[in-house]
């Protein structure tokens, strides 16, 4: 069987740096493609510092030509949610399945995606969160949500680093997503300032500030007593290792359908 090939755009960025050197640990998987708006012509291996790998960095405007002749099988995406808008519909126009974790993607951009996946006929995983612990904590939301009902204020506190451009976290949207539909639709309100009594929403609450990875804490909060489900990353590689187990599982499933993490995990 031959190896998964895979093509990574944001390939010079620290996610790419990771997302390259666990590509060339995992067997059965070869990077065939690399995409960045920085070192354009230059070998990526060198980039970043593993040794020439005969693969040039590629401008993404020739995203779909160097795709096709590559013979990419699965593109992995962890940029911006405007580069991504145009670049998966592109990849998925060339055949190639995707990996996306970009987050802060609108809602019509996310269906924008979704269209042009089931139109070529690719598969793809979108996640917010790649981590194989946040799968978990995903579940064990889901579960205090249907168990602890509407008695129970729901407020949700998502950190990351000081670079990270969107707020909240796609993370932490995801598990307001997960709750509310448990607890029967509740609204989301992102902070609260002024005058702002307290009804029935889920607050989400972001903090940035240096270099933390990613902190979410769900805070279920009853009389006289509080719940609350927290995950800690340490590092980028918990998110690493998921969206390479994705890319090499998603080449082989049906095609023109968006998957989640969690069929992955599953």
């Amino acid at each position: 069987m031959s190896n998964v090939r895979v093509g990574l755009l944001g390939a010079c960025g620290r996610m790419g740096n990771l997302i390259i050197r666990r590509v060339l640990a995992t067997e059965g998987m070869e990077l065939s493609a690399a995409f960045d708006i920085v070192n354009i012509g230059k070998d990526i291996g060198e980039v970043v510092g593993v040794g020439a790998l005969g693969v040039p960095v590629s401008d993404s405007k020739n995203l779909v030509e160097v795709l096709k002749s590559s013979k990419t099988d699965v593109l992995i995406d962890f940029t911006i949610a405007a580069a991504t808008a145009v670049n998966a519909p592109a990849a998925a126009s060339a055949g190639v399945n995707l990996i996306i974790g970009t987050t802060g993607l609108s809602a019509e951009q996310k269906t924008n995606i979704t269209d042009a996946v089931i139109k070529n006929n690719v598969a793809a995983v979108i996640s917010s969160n790649y981590s194989i612990g946040v799968g978990v904590f995903f579940k064990l939301i889901k579960n205090a949500a249907e168990y602890l009902g509407n008695d129970y204020d729901v407020e949700i506190i998502e950190a990351h680093h000081n670079q990270k451009k969107d707020a909240p976290s796609g993370t932490a949207v995801t598990a307001a997503e997960i709750i509310s539909k448990a607890m029967g639709g509740k609204e989301t309100v992102c902070g609260r300032e002024g005058v702002c009594p307290r009804g029935k929403e889920i607050g989400i609450h972001s903090i940035r500030g240096g270099d933390i990875v990613g902190d979410h804490t769900v805070m279920f909060i009853g009389n006289s007593e509080r719940i609350e489900i927290r995950h800690q990353a340490h590092s980028r590689e918990i998110f690493v290792g998921g969206a390479v187990m994705a890319a090499k599982w998603v080449v082989s499933q049906k095609k023109g359908v968006v998957y989640e993490m969690s069929d992955v995990l599953s």
